[in-house]
Parts: structure tokens; C-alpha cells; sequence
């Protein structure tokens, strides 16, 4: 299983540190896709989005640490966004 998520205004240090807790979950993989905008904005993040990637056979244990994981940043810097 893998998906997609964004926090539009996330800084690029903390993007890294939520790739690094999630890859101490046993099995999960990310990776950090840079930001595409031809234009500068100050605002946006360097960091578009954060893939995850669940092994295919992942327990409950496994996805409810992700999940908390990715509260934990969520209570500090606002709704993550899935993308498409």
C-alpha cells in the first residue's frame, strides 16, 4: 500500500523528521518529493509531498503507529492533504 500527503507550509526539516519516525515503523518506506513550482514562493514548503509505503502485508499495529506518527505532526502544523 503506499500513498500520498502534503502540509503545503511544512518546513523541509520537519518533513525529514517525520520521514525519519516513520521508517522506524518496521516495514514503512518514504520518500520526499521535491517542490515543482516554477514559481518562488517564501511560503511554500521546498517539499511537495511525502509518499509512504506500507508493506502489502502490514498489520493494524503497523498502520495505527502511522497514523499516530502522522497526528502527532498534524496537532503541531495543521490538517495533512492527501494527493492524488
Amino acid at each position: 500500500m503506499k500513498y500520498r500527503i502534503r502540509l503545503a507550509h511544512l518546513p523541509l526539516a520537519v518533513y525529514r523528521e517525520v520521514a525519519a519516525h516513520l521508517c522506524q515503523v518496521e516495514g514503512v518506506k518514504t520518500e520526499l518529493l521535491p517542490q515543482q513550482s516554477q514559481q518562488f514562493d517564501y511560503s511554500l514548503s521546498q517539499i511537495d509531498s511525502l509518499w509512504i509505503y506500507l508493506p502489502d502485508d502490514a498489520d493494524a499495529l503497523c498502520h495505527e503507529q502511522v497514523q499516530r506518527i502522522l497526528a502527532y505532526y498534524s496537532d503541531r502544523y495543521g490538517a495533512w492533504e492527501t494527493v492524488e
